[in-house]
Order: structure tokens, then sequence, then C-alpha cells
């Protein structure tokens, strides 16, 4: 009897859960909006809130912008007086972090579409929107920052019409910084999402979306379930790995976590277990029962594929494992970090890490610093490039040292991106120039309104990951918005650049670059070093080659002393004999000498405008 009442209870009380998430393009107000809905239903008391209260790493707040994914669950009473549990699982913006978007989408049943009245639909709201209907996610449309006088309304509206087809009365106006609309939001979210589907009897299956380290009580596991029910203590399995757990403490995530006795179908939460070792946990793992397990893992999981790989060395020899501990322990809470063991004659052990962007790597790079106390070097990045040899062998090459010599090279293919600009009438003409001298081609333009244009492009991945996204900003004065996916491999005519120091090659420093461009690259790669490499006793030859060829050089003059300042007058045998002995300890010196290279120098290629 107790049994039956219990299955009733879950299945009322599911019927009162939502599960959403806001997509948008980055800056269009997307953290404000989840401020104000945090602040209508009471999650965040006066006293503790701050703007931006679920970006909680500082990086998040300097920036501007949504790094991780998080989840918390509100409490709201509705006007039809029934209450609902709101499971939000926010999402980034930013191109770089699409995966955090596709994790989000996974684990919901409807999203916030947001698009800002004074800018309209971008090129990454579309981009992300598409992800949303692919997972068959209700989709309800907010126009946000409608108390701003550069507002267009109408004009906006018009363009989430076309974009996604609905009604003009579906669209709901709403304000993230004054709160206006925002009880509309919430009665919409009640409303039009759908109650999650899944069975409390059935065996327990939750997917997890996310996970984080805890140094006091191991890792803790985010999860969303589809199917059946968990207890604390109860005896669980991590499907893809085989491992199994007890659930120390189960519970739903509030502004801090929140312990429960009993999860069910349709609810959010987390799961801590005591695990330490970061490998045994996998973002898009299925988690269930030992005595009763799920028939199968859940499906519908995109796998991460990085844009492009650079390596990551401790500036120390003596930290390799300290930094191998801070990498495992940041892909937990960043699973589109990819990496793997690597070695470099100028810089010893390291790693070669996959991102999913330039800003993404930057992400990284500073968190191992400010979370984990890690001074690191990170290399030239480089895209992923297929290499055939003559014996008909395919090889990827994720850095310039793993490509194939010449003798045995037969041809090279590189990734290209479809991408899509989203801009104003008026910077059409610049854009194709910029996207045409990165050895773009441009396929098509189409008007979406009187003065906001779409354009498409086949571009190389390689010309992008640099200066593109800035160059667009600067031409565009900020208006032109950029989306990709990478489309295929075509054959290209690359060359490995190498940079040469006294003679020496500094294999951090080679990059794979297309033929037309290697001169000019390797020239002001030159001309940078040489303004970044401080001064010797010596000089300091910087070459540029391809093969034995060098195609450019400078040189960074020693430092000297004027040891002729003792003659004062007399014979100039007496200044020449001088002059020459210090011209036999220089060259002695640089015979012995080793050039120190600063970090700068191994970022220059990516500032050299």
């Amino acid at each position: 009897m107790y049994f039956c009442a219990l299955i009733f209870e879950n299945s009322q009380l599911m019927k009162n859960i939502r599960n959403f998430c806001i997509i948008a393009h980055i800056d269009h107000g997307k953290s404000t909006l989840a401020d104000r809905l945090l602040q209508y239903t009471g999650t965040v008391s006066d006293r503790n809130f701050q703007n931006q209260v679920l970006d909680d790493m500082d990086l998040e707040r300097e920036r501007g912008i949504t790094i991780k994914s998080h989840a918390i669950q509100m409490d709201y009473e509705a006007k039809d007086g029934q209450k609902y549990v709101l499971n939000l699982i926010d999402t980034p913006g930013h191109v770089d972090f699409s995966y955090e978007v596709s994790r989000s989408i996974a684990a919901c049943e409807g999203a916030l579409l947001v698009v800002d009245a004074t800018q309209g639909v971008q090129a990454q709201t579309i981009s992300v929107l598409y992800q949303a209907i692919d997972h068959d996610l209700e989709i309800i449309p907010v126009l946000n920052k409608i108390d701003l006088d550069a507002a267009m309304p109408e004009l906006v509206e018009d363009q989430i019409i076309d974009l996604i087809g609905c009604d003009r009365e579906d669209i709901l106006r709403a304000s993230g910084k004054t709160g206006e609309g925002v009880e509309d939001v919430l009665e919409a979210i009640v409303n039009r999402i759908p109650a999650p589907k899944g069975d409390p009897e059935a065996p327990f299956e939750a997917l997890i979306f996310d996970s984080v380290f805890n140094a006091f009580r191991g890792i803790v596991v985010y999860f969303r379930i589809f199917n059946g029910t968990v207890n604390t203590k109860d005896l669980v399995k991590f499907v893809n790995t085989g491992r199994e757990y007890n659930a120390e403490e189960i519970g739903v995530l509030k502004m801090d976590y929140a312990p429960r006795k009993t999860l069910s179908a349709g609810d959010v939460g987390y799961i801590i277990s005591g695990i330490k070792t970061a490998v045994e946990v996998k973002v898009g793992d299925t988690i269930t029962h030992v005595e009763r397990p799920c028939a199968e893992a859940i499906a519908g999981f995109s796998e991460v594929k990085p844009m492009l790989y650079a390596g990551i060395y401790p500036v120390d020899a003596d930290d390799y494992e300290e930094l191998r501990a801070s990498i495992e322990k940041l892909q937990l809470n960043d699973a589109s970090l990819t990496y793997d063991l690597e070695s470099s004659a100028a810089l010893g052990f390291g790693f070669r890490c996959g991102f999913l962007g330039l800003l993404h790597m930057e992400i990284v790079q500073e968190r191992l610093d400010r979370e984990f106390k890690m001074d690191v070097i990170t290399t030239v990045p480089n895209v992923q490039y297929l290499a055939y040899t003559t014996k008909g062998e395919k090889v990827e090459v994720h850095n310039p040292s793993g490509m194939p010599g010449p003798n045995y090279l037969d041809h090279v293919e590189e990734p290209f991106i479809r991408g899509t600009i989203i801009t104003k009438a008026d910077y059409v003409g610049p854009i194709i120039k910029l996207c045409i001298d990165k050895r773009g081609t441009f396929l098509n333009q189409v008007y979406l309104s009187a003065d906001r244009v779409e354009l498409h492009f086949d571009l190389p991945l390689g010309e992008i990951v640099f200066d593109f996204y800035d160059k667009l900003k600067s031409i565009s004065k900020g208006y032109a918005s950029f989306d990709y996916y990478q489309s295929e491999y075509k054959l290209s005519k690359l060359v490995r650049l190498d940079i040469l120091l006294n003679g020496e090659m500094v294999d951090a420093l080679s990059t794979l670059t297309h033929v037309s461009n290697a001169q000019t690259f390797g020239r002001r790669m030159c001309e940078k070093l040489k303004e970044l490499i401080p001064r010797h006793q010596f000089d300091v030859a910087i070459q540029a080659a391809i093969g034995g060829k060098i195609i450019a050089r400078e040189t960074v003059k020693a430092v000297r002393k004027d040891v002729t300042a003792k003659c004062y007058g007399g014979d100039i045998t007496r200044k020449r004999k001088l002059l020459e002995k210090q011209k036999e300890g220089k060259k002695r010196m640089r015979q012995i000498g080793s050039v120190e290279v600063p970090q700068s120098a191994f970022l220059a290629v990516l500032k050299l405008d």
C-alpha cells in the first residue's frame, strides 16, 4: 500500500517539474535574466545576491561572459495556485563553449530563446537554436532589453517569426535589467514546457551532464534522472566505465547542495560517492543500479570535436606531474578539453591539448594559473591536418613535428568550415574582402531585412582560429556575428615553417602554413621575435626556414662593452688588439651560450598584427 502511494506521489511530483535552459548569443542579457528569475522565485536572498549570481568564476565576471553551464533549482507558485519545481541549466553564449550548450540541451525539455531587442537575431542564436530543435525542445522566444531607447521590438519580432515560425503573441517581452515581464516568462515556462517523461518504477537511468572536483569530498557528479528512483546508500554503477559506488549523498542543486533521501525520474541533482580519480567520471555516461540495471546507456549526447591543438608545458620541468593532475581536474569541469602526452626538445615533457577555439584555449590557460597556481607555456596552436604519405598511409597531424618529411609526403588535406556571418548591409564589402584574404570562398548572401545580411562562406579552419574574429568585429564596428561548423577536408598546399635561433630549430615555434602565406608570415615572425628576445652577450640570429631554405632573417645585436674606453691615446693597433680579443670572446660565447626565449615569444604568432 505504501509503495503504491509512493509511486502516485512521484508521478504527481513529476507533473510539476520543468527542466529548461536559456540559449542566446553572447551579451544578449542571458545571465541578467537568470538573476531576475532567481530573485523573483526567492531562490537567492537579497543579502546573498550579486550580479551574474550563476557566474561564480572571477574570469566570468571580469569578461562578462558565461564559461561554464550551471544548474540550479527554483520553487515557483504559479497563478493557478500550484507549486512547481523549475530546474534551470544555464548555458554559455560564445561559440567556443558550444559543447557546454549541447550538454545542457540534452538534459532539458524546453528552452528560453533570448534575443536582444537592440541587436536582433545573431549567428550563434541560430546555431544553438537548431541544436535545441534537433532535441525536440519546446522553444519560448523572449525579447530582452526592451527598456533600452535603442530597442526595435517590432523589427526583431519579425526576425524571430521568420526564424522559428511562431505567432507574434507567443513572443514574450522582458527586461533582465528592470525585471519587467519576468512573471510572464515564469508562467510560460510552467504552461508551455512539458513535464519530464519517465517511469519512477523502471530501472534507474540517469545522464551525467557535468562534474566538479571538491578537495574534501572528491568528485561531485551532476545528473538528470530519466527513469527510476535512487536513494541514499544505494549501490550504483557508471555504465561506460563499469565502476560501482555507494551513493553516500544525493540531493538537488540550490544555491548550495541540498541533500535529499530520494530522487526520482525528472529530477536534476548531484551524487557524492567519494570518487577521487578524475578518469573515473565521463560526462555523457549513464548511472544505473547494480542490482537492477537499465537495458542500455542513454543516447543522443554529442561527442566533443576539438577545433585546434596546442602544447601546454610547465615552466619548471619538475612540475610535470602536478600539471597532469591539474589538467585532469580541469577536464572534469570542462569536458570539451582533451589532452595527450607530448614531449618537445625545447620545452621537455608536456601535453598536446585540444580546444574548441582560441578563447577556450586562453580561458584554460588562465584557469590553470588561477585555480591551480600552474605557470605554463603554451605553444603555437594548430588545427588537425590529414597527411598522406607516398606509401598511401594516412597520418593525423596535430603538431608540426608530426608532419612527414618532404621525401615521404604525397599530399596534405586541411579542414574547411562553413561559416555564417550576420551583419549590417554597410559592412558587406569589407567582410567579403576579409574572407577572400583568408583564402575563403564566397557562397551566397541573403537579406534578412533592409539593412541586415546573412553571408555564407567556405573558409580554411587554420585561417580563422587566430585573429579572424577580432578583425571581423573591428571591420563591422562590433555589429557582425559569426558562427561555423566543420564541413570537410580539402587538398591544400601546406608547408612547415621552422624558426631557428643561432642555427638550432625551436620545435615549439614551428607552425604549418599555406605556401602563399609562408614568406610574409616567416618575416613577421622574425621581426616579432627580434622585439621579444632579450639581448645576449653575443649576436642572436633569428631565421625562418622551409626545409633547408632560409626565407627570412633578423639579428638581435649583442650587448657590447666599450673595451676601448681606457685607450685615450697612442697607436690604433692598441685599440684593434682589444677589439679582436673581444671578437674572439663573443665567438666562443656564441658557440657555448644558449638563447633564452621568453614565454611571450611562444604566443607571438597570435599577436602579429
